[in-house]
């Protein structure tokens, strides 16, 4: 029972992650703050919990792909890269 519900938080998880890096790199070059992608993917994502953003961007930058600077969330040169290859 637990295994269950560790990978479903875990699919949740990747689930904010994908959604926060998809809105910085759809907002590109304009840059959001971390309450301001709280609040948008809140209003589009019912299932999305202010600290389930808030994880998704300590985990992105944790592995480059985000990173924040004044108070901005803004995508790495990594994941500008990535997007770009569109894959």
């Amino acid at each position: 029972m637990q295994e269950g519900t560790l990978a479903r938080a875990k699919r949740e998880d990747e689930k904010a992650q994908r959604a926060v890096l998809a809105l910085v790199l759809f907002e590109h070059p304009d840059h959001r703050t971390i309450p301001d992608l709280a609040r948008e993917l809140n209003a589009a994502e019912d299932f999305m919990a202010g600290d389930a953003v808030e994880r998704a961007i300590r985990d992105l930058v944790g592995v480059g792909l985000l990173r924040c600077e004044r108070g901005r969330v803004l995508p790495t040169e990594a994941a500008l890269h990535f997007d770009r290859l569109a894959l």
